[in-house]
């Protein structure tokens, strides 16, 4: 259904309420410390091993769980309550962190470490997404989404910054602790400022088999299935492409990631601010398709300047189309799994990610990278194509609305 109004929220109201004040903080903590602590423990690995190979394993572990947590343990997000969960998610990252900063454990087991405390990731990321629409219905709720993205955005460019500092003022260890006590100070945040409403589901069995089958109710569902795919399989293959800036650019290549995240905040922040939201919502099918143009340019090889346009200009219609996406997908999923039905989108996000960097630099193996970036465009571009009734409203739905 397509949203109608002409007046949309605006981020002040979105920040006048105080319990999203306290998500926010602790958003931020949470982003920042990820960064450090993933920093960290590539330094830390690679200092014990002399490896590249697995440095950069350790670097990336952050997506792997998120395929086997969103698969068997999402279901936990509605059956506990979500700050008693977002407070054990922080602490859970503490006692790793300090974990690997003084046990000396062996390199294997630091990485099995990260792996399972990491299945539980996206069961308190689905918490703190599923508990933004109660505390901001509406227009508000997707200009909250915008937020974070912005924030996720401008945290990462910082938390980057950080970490490098930390690490070279006081080494790995020194940067793990420095996440820990960033995690020490979002459960605070979260336990003296968060209200604390009960859980929205109801027990139907363990939570795996919980997990399982609402996982395959939501996907049997063509309406939530569609707004899935469009959330995944664009993000995936421009996900793909960033993964190529490294081998093609080399060095700089940060600048041009850090251009990535500019775009994304870039997007959210022009979207939100002067679009009405049933244009955010009609926009979201030809911003899906214009996230992949910029990247044909690629073919032609071109510099860092033109590389880090087009990355920007990417990521922000990439970002301005996820949000012409939110409003609905909340009004898809029943309210009693919404937690699950968030934390299944994200965990397929992470996955897709992950896959998409794989599969472009299986091309990249082939071909030039700047050939296999330019290659992640098309398939931007057709996957758009593809997935385009599911990314736009139904006309007919929406001028019965109007």
């Amino acid at each position: 259904m397509l949203f109608t109004g002409k007046d949309g929220a605006t981020y002040s109201e979105v920040f006048a309420n105080g319990q999203f004040r306290v998500l926010f903080g602790s958003f931020t903590f949470l982003v920042v410390g990820d960064q450090v602590k993933m920093l960290a423990l590539a330094a830390l690995v690679y200092a014990r091993t002399g490896s590249p190979g697995l440095s950069a394993m350790a670097y990336m572990l952050v997506f792997l769980p998120y395929a086997v947590g969103g698969t068997f343990l999402l279901s936990l997000a509605d059956r506990i309550r979500p700050r008693a969960l977002m407070i054990v998610g922080e602490l859970v990252r503490v006692v790793t962190c300090l974990l690997l900063a003084f046990t000396g454990m062996p390199v294997w087991m630091m990485l099995v470490l990260v792996l399972v405390t990491g299945l539980f990731s996206p069961v308190f990321g689905a918490a703190r997404s599923a508990l933004l629409p109660d505390l901001l219905p509406g227009d508000t709720f997707v200009l909250a989404r915008s937020v974070l993205s912005m924030t996720s955005a401008g945290a990462q460019i910082a938390g980057l910054g950080l970490g490098g500092g930390v690490l070279a003022v006081a080494g790995p260890t020194g940067a793990l602790t420095a996440t820990a006590v960033l995690s020490v100070l979002s459960a605070l945040v979260l336990r003296a400022g968060l209200a604390d409403p009960p859980a929205r589901g109801v027990r139907r069995g363990g939570a795996v088999a919980e997990t399982l089958r609402v996982n395959r109710d939501l996907l049997a569902d063509p309406g939530v299935r569609g707004l899935l795919l469009a959330q995944w399989l664009p993000t995936s293959f421009l996900s793909g492409a960033e993964a190529m800036l490294v081998p093609y650019l080399g060095e700089t290549a940060g600048i041009a990631l850090a251009a990535a995240c500019v775009g994304l905040a870039v997007g959210n922040l022009l979207m939100g601010r002067f679009a009405a939201p049933y244009t955010r919502e009609r926009l979201a099918a030809p911003l899906a398709v214009l996230s992949g143009v910029p990247l044909l340019v690629f073919a032609l090889t071109p510099g860092l300047a033109l590389s880090g346009l087009a990355l920007l200009l990417a990521t922000a219609a990439s970002g301005a189309c996820q949000l012409g996406l939110q409003r609905r997908f909340v009004e898809a999923v029943p309210e009693r799994v919404r937690g699950q039905s968030f934390g299944l989108a994200g965990a397929g996000l992470m996955t897709g990610q992950a896959v998409g960097a794989a599969l472009v630099g299986g091309v990249s193996e082939v071909v030039a990278p700047s050939l296999a970036v330019a290659g992640a465009g098309v398939a931007v571009i057709v996957s758009a194509l593809v997935l385009w009734r599911h990314l736009r409203p139904v006309p007919a739905v929406a001028a019965g609305a109007s």
